[in-house]
C-alpha cells in the first residue's frame, strides 16, 4: 500500500495543508513543535481511528474550531482508495470512503495499515502495563478490526461493574457511618469501646443484590475471554519473528521471550486450543475468589484491563534488569516484527513512520532499521536534522520542510 496524499484542514496547528508523497521514503525536517508529529498522528488517526497522544477530539481540532478534517488517496493493490475523517469538537466523528459515509467504524479500519515507531515507544520495555496492552491492542486491531467493537465492548460493561461496585461500596459507607453515630447519640456519656467489637459491625454483605452483580460478571467474563484469546493469539504470531529481529540486531549474543502474562489463572494450552469457554470459566472463578477484595476496594479486580507483556532476555526481566542498549534493541525487534506480521497477514506492506526516533537510537541500529526499510515499505520520517541519513539515502527521499504548520520542499 502507499499513501500517495493528504489533506489537513483545521487539524492540530494545521490551517490547510496538502502534501504529495513523491518517493517511498519522505524525510519530515524541522524544529520541534512544528508540526511534524502532528502529520504522522493525522496518518495514524487514519488507520487506527485513535491517537496515541491524546483522547479528546476536540484536542485535535486547531484552535478549538468546531471541525478538523483529514483526507487521503491510498493505492492499494485492488486500487485507489479515498479516505475522509472528520473531527467534531462537540459531536461524534465521521467517516467517508471513496466519497460514501461508513455507518460502521469496522470498515474504516481494516483499509490503511500502518506501524509507529516513536520515542514513546522506547518506553515500552520499563513503562507501566498501560503501554504495554495499548501497544498490543494497535497491532490486534489493524490485524483483526473486529476487535476494536470487542475491547469497546469490554470496557463498556467494565464501567458499568465498576460503578455498580462503587456505588455499592458508598451504600456500606453510608450505612456504618449512620449506625455509628446513633451509637454516640444514644450514650453521648458512654465511655470510648475499649474493643472493636463493641463498634457497630457493617453489613458484610453487598447492598447491591447479587443476581445484579452475576449478570455483569458473566457479561465481563465473556468479552474479557475474547479480548484475551486474540491478545494472545497475536502475540504467538509476533513472538517468533521478534526473537529473529533481536538474535539479527544483537548478534545472536542474546535470546528474547515474549510472554503474555494474564490476570486471569488460565493455562497458555486453554488459550491455545481456542477454549474460549475454558477461559470464561476461570474468569469467573477469579471473580469469585477476589468478590470480597473488589468489594472492599469498590472496583474491578480481575480482567485484562490489568493484563501484562512480559519481556526476558536471556530468561532474564528486561523491565528490571535491561541496559538503555538492551531495551533499544528489544523495541526496534519488535517494530520490525509488527511490520512483518502485518505484511504476512494483509499481504502488503504497512506504512511505516518514524517519529523522531533515529537520534534515540545509535548508529549500529539506525543502520538495521534503515537497511531493513530500503523499498519495501513507505516510510515518513520526522527529524530535527539531517546527519543521520547517508548521501546515497537522501538521494532516493523525499525532503519536505516543516515550519509552523508549513510544509514546503526542502
Amino acid at each position: 500500500m502507499y499513501l500517495k496524499t493528504l489533506h489537513l484542514r483545521q487539524f492540530r496547528n494545521y490551517f490547510d495543508q496538502k502534501v504529495a508523497f513523491d518517493a517511498p521514503k519522505t524525510i519530515l525536517v524541522g524544529n520541534n513543535a512544528q508540526g511534524k508529529s502532528n502529520l504522522l498522528e493525522a496518518v495514524e488517526l487514519l488507520s487506527t481511528l485513535k491517537s496515541h497522544r491524546v483522547s479528546r477530539d476536540r484536542d485535535l481540532i486547531l484552535d478549538s474550531k468546531p471541525i478538523g478534517q483529514i483526507d487521503a488517496t491510498l493505492e492499494r493493490q485492488t486500487g485507489a482508495i479515498d479516505l475522509a475523517l472528520t473531527l467534531r469538537s462537540g459531536a461524534r466523528r465521521t467517516l467517508k470512503l471513496n466519497g460514501e459515509p461508513l455507518r460502521r467504524h469496522l470498515d474504516f479500519l481494516s483499509v490503511l495499515n500502518v506501524v509507529q515507531f516513536s520515542c514513546l515507544d522506547l518506553d515500552l520495555v520499563r513503562g507501566g502495563p498501560e503501554g504495554r496492552r495499548n501497544w498490543i491492542d494497535r497491532l490486534v486491531i489493524q490485524l483483526e478490526p473486529i476487535y476494536a467493537h470487542i475491547l469497546q465492548q469490554y470496557n463498556q460493561i467494565l464501567r458499568q461493574r465498576n460503578a455498580l461496585l462503587k456505588r455499592s461500596k458508598e451504600i456500606r459507607k453510608a450505612e456504618f457511618s449512620d449506625s455509628f453515630d446513633k451509637m454516640r447519640f444514644i450514650a453521648p456519656e458512654s465511655p470510648e469501646p475499649e474493643n472493636t467489637k463493641d463498634l457497630p459491625i457493617p453489613n458484610s454483605q453487598s447492598p447491591i443484590p447479587s443476581s445484579e452483580l452475576a449478570l455483569w460478571d458473566a457479561q465481563l467474563a465473556t468479552a474479557g475471554a475474547r479480548v484475551i484469546r486474540r491478545r494472545d493469539r497475536i502475540l504467538e504470531r509476533l513472538m517468533p519473528l521478534a526473537r529473529n529481529w533481536h538474535r539479527s540486531i544483537s548478534g545472536s549474543a542474546e535470546v528474547l521471550d515474549v510472554k503474555y502474562d494474564a490476570n486471569i489463572e488460565v493455562s497458555s494450552e486453554l488459550i491455545a486450543k481456542d477454549n474460549l469457554e475454558g477461559v470464561r470459566q476461570a474468569f469467573l472463578e477469579k471473580i469469585q475468589k477476589r468478590a470480597i477484595a473488589e468489594q472492599f476496594q469498590g472496583t474491578t479486580l480481575v480482567g485484562p484491563h490489568r493484563d501484562d507483556i512480559t519481556f526476558t532476555i536471556n530468561n532474564t526481566p528486561a523491565r528490571q534488569y535491561a541496559s538503555q542498549g538492551q531495551q533499544r534493541t528489544l523495541v526496534l525487534a519488535l517494530k520490525l516484527a509488527e511490520l512483518q506480521l502485518i505484511e504476512e497477514v494483509v499481504g502488503e506492506a504497512p506504512l511505516l513512520l518514524l517519529d523522531d526516533v533515529l537520534a534515540e537510537l545509535d548508529l549500529s541500529r539506525q543502520n538495521q532499521l534503515l537497511e531493513t526499510i530500503q523499498e519495501r515499505f513507505q516510510t515518513l520520517i520526522t527529524t530535527t536534522h539531517l546527519g543521520a541519513f547517508d548521501a546515497q539515502w537522501l538521494r532516493q527521499t523525499q525532503i519536505l520542510s516543516v515550519v509552523a504548520g508549513q510544509i514546503n520542499r526542502f
